[in-house]
C-alpha cells in the first residue's frame, strides 16, 4: 500500500511541474526569438546556397541544424517545451517557404527476378539440405566405415 501512495505522489509532483512550466511558458518571447531564428536561416539559405542545392539535404544540413537547435534553445529559453504547436507551424512555414519545389525521388527498388531463376534459387538450399540430411543417415547406417 506504501509504494502505491508514493506513486501518487511522484504523478502529483510531476503534473505540478508541468503545469508550472506552462505557466512559466512565455509564447510572445519564444514566438519573436523563434522568428530570429527563421531570420538567420533565411540569410544563410540565400547566402550560403544556390537555389538548386535548397532540395539537396547534404548541402543544406549545417544551415538545417542551426536552424533547429535554435528554435529548441529559444523555446526552452522561454520556458516552453520543445516542440510546440506553435513552433511546428513556424517550421512548417519555413519548409512550405523553402522546401515546396522539392520532390521526393525515390530510390527503384529491385524487381523480383523471374519465376524460374526464383524457383532455382529457392531450390538449391532445400536440395542441399535434403542431400546433407541422406548424406549423415547413410554414413550412421555404415558405422564400419568410421571405424
Amino acid at each position: 500500500m506504501t509504494t502505491g501512495h508514493s506513486d501518487q505522489n511522484e504523478n502529483n509532483t510531476s503534473i505540478r511541474a508541468t503545469e508550472s512550466t506552462k505557466q512559466n511558458c512565455n509564447e510572445t518571447v519564444m514566438l519573436d526569438n523563434v522568428k530570429i531564428c527563421g531570420y538567420s536561416f533565411e540569410l544563410l539559405m540565400f547566402h550560403t546556397l544556390d537555389r538548386k542545392d535548397w532540395c539537396n539535404v547534404t548541402s543544406l544540413l549545417r544551415q538545417y541544424s542551426f536552424f533547429s537547435s535554435c528554435t529548441e534553445n529559444v523555446t526552452i529559453y522561454a520556458g516552453c517545451f520543445w516542440p510546440n504547436p506553435i513552433v511546428e507551424g513556424f517550421i512548417i512555414g519555413i519548409h512550405k517557404k523553402f522546401f515546396s519545389n522539392c520532390t521526393y525521388i525515390a530510390e527503384t527498388m529491385p524487381e523480383d527476378p523471374p519465376d524460374k531463376i526464383l524457383s532455382i534459387l529457392l531450390l538449391i538450399p532445400v536440395l542441399l539440405t535434403a542431400a546433407m540430411i541422406a548424406l549423415v543417415v547413410w554414413c550412421s547406417r555404415r558405422s564400419d566405415i568410421l571405424v
